[in-house]
């Protein structure tokens, strides 16, 4: 078979500088540090089996989850990378109940960029061999150059972002990123520890025939998810549809994102805000999905339009194909608007 000599991320970045839309070189060298990290946890996941990582931390996050001992060491890894390449003025993290203001050596608080993340998306897959991810987002700081970062440089819709991706580990190791022009997926060669582009210009179709839901809570779901889902195991000509859910944010999102489907993670009764966190899981996932052609919404309102009021906030997703998210919203506001003349 001839050999296809394919582009190393660090080549491709360097042939798209125009992409960064400051192109200062600093956001090029913050998605750099951003891989180191995620050899290093790509390494230990990869090991896991092997060494004493799984399990519980013994620990609480600020969500109320148990937080899991790759949890806290991939928190720890990411955030350790950043700050020791000092490239960014603060972090937000899953992990942490607040964000992290990082001061330069010349402590003038000079760098323009945020990260948030997820460190570890679905870590309770771990234990059983599953894929895992971490997401991540970046945006410019709209607080002084020079002033230790604020609140509200975190809390910025999702439409300020100016990059985006996710990790994937699993059989491979994958990074999917955006910078606003088109999606494209690297994967990782683990012997000379190079991430290679494997998926040039990711679109995801308009239409599929994949839904990805948690159907355990489906009696906890709004009535239109109900009748939406219904739709998708009706036997017509073109249904019923497959499911398939991981369980995974990051998993579930790329199959779709490649094969088409939609996402969704609805509000329950006894999650009434959704429980998704919109900075660091849903806005990055929606600016990728979006950018490859799909869509993504709280059921209402575009994602990336939301405007956040708090670091650690929830929302229903629905992301995927963007035709299937415009018929679940279609089956939403029938539902909707028949409750209201119910009443």
């Amino acid at each position: 078979m001839k050999n296809i000599a394919r582009k190393t991320l660090d080549e491709f970045i360097i042939e798209r500088q125009e992409d960064f839309r400051y192109s200062t070189g600093e956001l090029s060298r913050l998605l750099n540090s951003i891989l180191l990290a995620a050899r290093v946890v790509s390494y230990k996941v990869n090991k896991a089996g092997l060494v004493d990582i799984l399990g519980a931390a013994g620990n609480v996050n600020v969500q109320g989850e148990e937080q899991k001992k790759l949890d806290v060491y991939a928190n720890e890894v990411f955030i350790q990378t950043l700050v020791n390449r000092e490239i960014v003025c603060g972090i937000a993290s899953e992990e942490n109940d607040n964000f992290i203001t990082i001061q330069g050596l010349d402590e003038g608080h000079n760098n323009k960029y945020v990260v948030l993340m997820d460190p570890l998306d679905g870590s309770s897959n771990i234990e059983v061999n599953v894929s895992v991810g971490t997401i991540f987002s970046i945006y410019r700081r709209i607080s002084p150059i020079g002033s230790p970062v604020t609140m509200e440089d975190f809390l910025q819709p999702g439409v300020n972002q100016v990059a985006a991706g996710y990790i994937l580990y699993g059989t491979s190791t994958m990074i999917v990123y955006t910078t606003g022009r088109g999606v494209n997926g690297f994967t990782l060669n683990p012997a000379i520890g190079s991430f290679y582009l494997s998926h040039p210009n990711m679109r995801c179709p308009k239409n599929a025939k994949i839904y990805s839901v948690n159907e355990g809570n489906y009696v906890h779901f709004p009535q239109g998810v109900k009748d939406y889902i219904k739709y998708c195991q009706e036997e017509k000509e073109d249904r019923p549809y497959s499911a398939r859910y991981i369980g995974s944010l990051v998993s579930d999102c790329h199959r779709n994102l490649i094969t088409g489907g939609i996402y969704f993670y609805p509000s329950t009764h006894k999650s009434p805000k959704g429980k998704l966190r919109l900075l660091y899981e849903c806005n990055p996932m929606a600016f990728i999905t979006e950018q490859a052609g799909g869509s993504a919404t709280d059921g209402v309102n575009r994602i990336l339009e939301l405007q956040p009021t708090e670091l650690h906030q929830r929302t229903p997703f629905y992301c995927g194909s963007a035709n299937m998210v415009e018929k679940l919203k279609d089956f939403i506001a029938q539902s909707e608007e028949k409750e209201k003349k119910q009443q």
